[in-house]
This record gives C-alpha cells, sequence and structure tokens, in this order.
C-alpha cells in the first residue's frame, strides 16, 4: 500500500501525533493550538481528512497513527526525488553534497550504505 500524500502543515501534525501518541483528541487539540497556533477547528478538520486518507485513526475521542514517521519520510523523499530531479538519486545527493558539507563520516556512511546494496 502506497503511503497517503502528507502535505507540510499536516507533516507538522503528525510530528506531534507520532511524539504523543496515543493522545485524547481535545489533548491533542491543545496541542496544536500551543505548538502550531491552530484553532481548535483547524485541528479537528486535518485530524478528519488525515483520518479519511488513512494516515492515522479517531476512535472513541483517541488518536493514533495509522502510519510510521519513518513510512512518510520516506514517501516524501521519493516524491521530492521524483519531482525535482526526474527521480534521479544521484543528482539528489549530487545537489545536496553541493549545498552541505558532506563529513567523512557522512561520506564513509554513504559508502557503507551503497556497499550494502552491492552485496545483495
Amino acid at each position: 500500500m502506497e503511503t497517503p500524500k502528507i502535505f507540510e502543515s499536516e507533516y507538522r501534525f503528525c510530528l506531534l501525533l507520532w511524539e504523543y501518541e496515543p493522545i485524547n483528541s481535545t489533548h491533542l487539540a491543545h496541542l496544536c493550538r500551543e505548538k502550531l497556533g491552530w484553532s481548535k477547528a483547524t485541528t479537528y478538520t486535518v485530524l478528519r481528512r488525515l483520518a479519511e486518507r488513512g494516515v492515522l485513526k479517531n476512535e472513541n475521542a483517541t488518536v493514533t497513527s495509522l502510519v510510521s514517521k519513518q513510512e512518510v519520510q520516506r514517501s516524501r523523499l521519493r516524491r521530492m526525488v521524483d519531482e525535482t530531479f526526474e527521480g534521479s538519486v544521484p543528482a539528489f545527493i549530487a545537489a545536496f553534497s553541493h549545498s552541505k558539507q558532506l563529513t567523512k563520516q557522512d561520506r564513509d556512511q554513504l559508502r557503507d550504505l551503497i556497499n550494502s546494496y552491492e552485496e545483495e
């Protein structure tokens, strides 16, 4: 099953959910007001939309995620590589490495990752 698309504001909401779940929906609305500046109505609208898309469930006023943070991060990154770099991971890494200096440890980890795929 493909991970549902999550927009930026929804992602910030999900970060709160993943940190505090399972969480009472009223408590979540208070957190969203405090951390995101959202009204109660905005929070409940986002809850409903994400539930409809299969990202979370809200049963008996208890909210839990149905997709993990890692799944969403991988999906967002895949979309970004597809849309921005025409699906080219090397082009993405080249652009990223030119915008941020890679440390020796970063380069070693990338080499280890590439080598692990070659061993499969």
